[in-house]
């Protein structure tokens, strides 16, 4: 399984099961859209989408919140872009790039909870999140299961 994960060649061999690229395909693609959208709409996308109250923060502090959705959206599109060279070219690290996108959303999971965010109600965005975190974990499995090898005893 660690050679699936850390493949020793990396090259557009992939020994998973098909189903496991196209849900690669749609988390990146997922990805892409919320990135940009956090980018280019962060306002709307913090206010609404993950409910944080930007009304109740100073014009200072709801702007900072604004530049920093932006910056994290820049860096999960420079990581969606590395997906999408990863599916066209290098398929072999699919595992490992799931790996990578479930590391970084549990550990920024993780980050909410030692030092939670105000947010008002539920958002959708929980719920958009939840969706993305059981793809990624079928995705894996299915990427590093592979067909032609015998199952674990």
């Amino acid at each position: 399984m660690l050679n699936r994960l850390l493949p020793r060649q990396v090259d557009n061999t992939y020994r998973g099961y098909r189903l496991a690229l196209w849900l690669f395909a749609l988390v990146a693609l997922v990805k892409v859209a919320m990135s940009v959208n956090s980018i280019f709409n962060g306002h709307t996308v913090a206010s609404s989408a993950d409910g944080i109250p930007l009304d109740k923060f100073t014009p200072a502090g709801a702007q900072a919140v604004v530049s920093l959705f932006a910056a994290w959206g820049l860096g999960q599109l420079i990581l969606c872009l590395l997906c999408i060279v990863v599916l066209v070219r290098y398929r072999a690290l699919v595992p490992f790039l799931f790996a990578v996108l479930l590391l970084e959303h549990l550990s920024r999971r993780l980050i909410f909870l030692v030092m939670p965010i105000a947010r008002t109600g539920t958002p959708p965005g929980v719920f958009v999140n939840l969706a993305l975190v059981a793809l990624m974990v079928v995705g894996l499995a299915l990427s590093l299961w592979s067909h032609d090898s015998p199952p674990a005893a």
